[in-house]
């Protein structure tokens, strides 16, 4: 199976490149240079910097997107999958359903449940080192509206931490 994950750097991507590769899938990992190495040592077996390269101008045959960045223009992946594959938007995105079903791809707004023995399967993987955590900033808790203004700068590398002092 091959994954491309839009915003692979990304609090929810990195954790989607790492999960994906567990799973035996040759991964595209796609966010803007400066990640590639973050990228490649998590996992990624392809990289594309979106500063320079459109997805859609050089992968097809996908099997999977997960799209962890959203916005308008989201469409312009349904273009890399193979017939019979599927988008996963992290956010809710409209995809017109003509355009879907004529490329003969399914899109998939799932909502995330709680479960418990998934859960349990990753706090395995987490204590046996197969998934990592990439750590952006961290902020104390008195500064969470820092820590806001830095996730609206966007670019971030792995998850913003707010620390709690007991």
């Amino acid at each position: 199976m091959t994954v491309l994950v839009n915003g692979a750097a990304g609090g929810v991507g990195h954790f989607a490149v790492q999960l994906a590769k567990w799973k035996g899938a040759h991964v595209i990992a796609v966010a803007s240079g400066r990640h590639e190495q973050f990228l490649r040592k998590l996992g990624a077996d392809e990289f594309i910097d979106y500063t320079r390269t459109q997805a859609a101008d050089v992968v097809s045959g996908v099997d999977l997107v997960i799209d962890t960045v959203g916005g308008p223009d989201s469409s312009r992946f349904l273009t890399v999958l193979k017939r019979g594959g599927t988008m996963l938007p992290v956010f809710f995105a409209q995809y017109d359903p003509e355009e879907t079903a004529s490329l003969g791809i399914t899109v998939s707004n799932i909502q995330v449940r709680s479960n418990g023995r998934q859960l349990a399967e990753i706090g395995r993987l987490f204590d046996e080192g197969t998934l990592q955590v990439g750590v952006d900033s961290t902020y104390p808790l008195s500064e969470a509206g820092s820590a806001h203004t830095r996730a609206a700068q966007g670019h971030i590398q792995g998850k913003i931490v707010l620390t709690v002092v007991s």
